[in-house]
């Protein structure tokens, strides 16, 4: 896992083989923006005592969906340090185990990138503390806000800290190669009008899902990448 600062003393991004989570800290209060797969609670750990932090100031783990490489160590986490999990009420029942997961609609190109994120270990059922809403403060980052962008799963979030600049998009957009629309939705046109939506919060920061977070020219590459999705449908 690679720990990468986006923000000083405010914002890292934690890198696994497939997906990344997000750390901000509001000075010792930490909050975890997804959780990575399952059996990287260590390695978390490790990385937020490598910052000179303290785990056990990390108050909540906002997941932005339930895929298993976004869950993964949420539960672990969560009970080794009482933190408190956070997630779309759509989404909650899944990531609990209580339903499911809906299956994808995959266009031809997703399928063997989807049987690759496969080789992520499952999440175990994980619970939620909180079933958040669109427009919900979220009580870290001086106001972040949920943001929800279904399509890649019902309860698809973004958090947004306006005060910041900083968006976090979940799937909804990725970065690996050319800013795009994520991959694997279950709704393909609701994820368009996700992407759309989020773009027009036009943030000086994106962080992704999946690539490296937009640091430069953010507002404006959003803008167009949502734009080329929708009009390739």
């Amino acid at each position: 896992m690679d720990l990468v600062e986006v923000l000083p003393n405010r914002l890292h991004m934690l890198r696994f083989p497939i997906g990344q989570a997000y750390l901000w800290q509001d000075g010792e209060a930490l909050t975890l923006i997804d959780a990575g797969h399952a059996g990287s609670a260590d390695r978390i750990e490790q990385a937020i005592r490598s910052l000179g932090l303290a785990p056990e100031r990390l108050e909540r783990i906002v997941l932005t969906h339930y895929h298993r490489d976004h869950v993964g160590a949420a539960d672990e986490l969560a009970a080794r340090w009482d933190a408190r999990v956070l997630a779309h009420r759509l989404d909650a029942p899944v990531i609990r185990g209580e339903r499911p997961m809906p299956e994808p609609v995959l266009l031809d190109w997703e399928i063997p990138l989807y049987a690759h994120g496969l080789t992520v270990p499952e999440a175990p059922p994980t619970r939620v503390d909180h079933e958040v809403e669109d427009g919900e403060a979220l009580g870290f980052g001086d106001g972040a806000y949920v943001v929800h962008a279904p399509g890649h799963t019902g309860g698809s979030i973004g958090i947004h800290l306006p005060r910041h600049g900083v968006l976090f998009t979940g799937d909804c957009v990725a970065a690996v190669g050319p800013l795009m629309l994520g991959v694997f939705n279950v709704d393909r046109a609701r994820a368009i009008a996700a992407f759309r939506r989020l773009a027009a919060l036009a943030p000086s920061i994106a962080c992704f899902g999946h690539g490296d977070p937009l640091t430069e020219n953010t507002a404006e590459a959003l803008a167009k990448a949502a734009y080329e999705a929708a009009a390739s449908g």
